[in-house]
């Protein structure tokens, strides 16, 4: 009886305001593979919202896995995959990240490379470029996270964040290589200054969770809301709303266009129904931190154990 596989990698959001690059927090909204060695390649995305004609020699999934497969000197069996995605793409909720750690995982499984966790954290974001979405895709919680010149990610992993994230995702996409274009090559010093205060802030307030700092530093960037928000729609218009309706604060979520406000869980439902009310362009959901990260179950008979 051939194995198979299901690996379930939650998408995240990263920055959280001022903790450019560095901070990312994985939320419960989920990419699935369901994973079995086959004669040839096939990859079947079963979400609606996943593109459907995509050659497999250009699938993030294949191009990942093979490569992660190449630096142990391995090749990659074919595999047929059955993809499901609740993460829109190119909009800020970490929907790359997540299929980069899952390529990586599918990898390490049918090649049996053995992977570590600091394996995972150290190739998805060496991949990535950037530590944030991908150190929290794998490991869940709030990760707050440097990679060196060397490619090696230390991450502070903060557990149990006891708070709601609402999401205002537009009907549009945004890429990152685009919202980069529109950031300031250099900052004086003493804007620098205040921008890397405003982090070490926003750091300090998640690792004592005091929500209303938090909040307030969540709003207080200046490495790239200032140059961003000017592409992304109603976002203004969302951060005093939620404001009024009890939101501790609101950011871009990653590069955008989705905005994330940080709310006390006892509001939840009623923010939700208020802002869709002002906002019914945009699909709105409410989330939670995700705590597990990637996890991997086999599949018998089509049984899950």
């Amino acid at each position: 009886m051939s194995k198979k596989w299901q690996i379930t990698v939650p998408g995240s959001t990263a920055n959280l305001g001022p903790g450019f690059d560095s901070i990312g927090l994985s939320l419960n909204l989920y990419l699935e593979l369901t994973v079995s060695i086959a004669e040839q390649w096939e990859i079947i995305h079963v979400t609606d919202h996943l593109p459907q004609d995509i050659v497999i020699e250009d699938h993030l999934i294949y191009t990942i896995a093979k490569e992660t497969a190449a630096r142990f000197n391995k090749e990659l069996p074919p595999c047929r995959i059955e993809m499901r995605s609740e993460l829109p793409y190119a909009r800020g909720l970490g929907s790359s990240a997540a299929a980069i750690v899952a390529a990586i995982e599918l990898a390490n499984l049918v090649c049996n490379l053995q992977l570590s966790t600091q394996d995972k954290l150290n190739i998805s974001s060496q991949i990535e470029g950037h530590p944030d979405n991908a150190t929290a895709s794998v490991l869940g919680g709030l990760t707050i996270s440097q990679m060196d010149e060397h490619g090696v990610v230390d991450t502070i992993h903060i557990k149990d964040l006891d708070a709601s994230f609402v999401v205002f995702i537009p009907n549009i996409e945004l890429k990152t290589s685009k919202a980069r274009k529109v950031l300031p090559e250099q900052f004086d010093r003493g804007y620098a200054v205040r921008a890397s205060a405003n982090a070490n802030m926003l750091a300090a307030s998640l690792m004592l969770k005091d929500y209303e700092r938090i909040g307030r530093y969540m709003e207080s960037d200046l490495f790239h809301e200032p140059f961003r928000s000017k592409l992304i729609p109603n976002f203004d218009e969302i951060h005093c709303a939620a404001k009024d309706a009890g939101a501790y604060g609101t950011a871009l979520s990653g590069a955008g266009p989705t905005v994330i406000s940080i709310i006390p869980n006892d509001i939840g439902e009623q923010f939700v129904v208020k802002m869709k009310k002002q906002f019914p362009a945009h699909e709105i959901l409410l989330t939670k931190p995700d705590h597990r990260g990637i996890s991997v179950t086999e599949v018998l008979n089509d049984v899950l154990t």
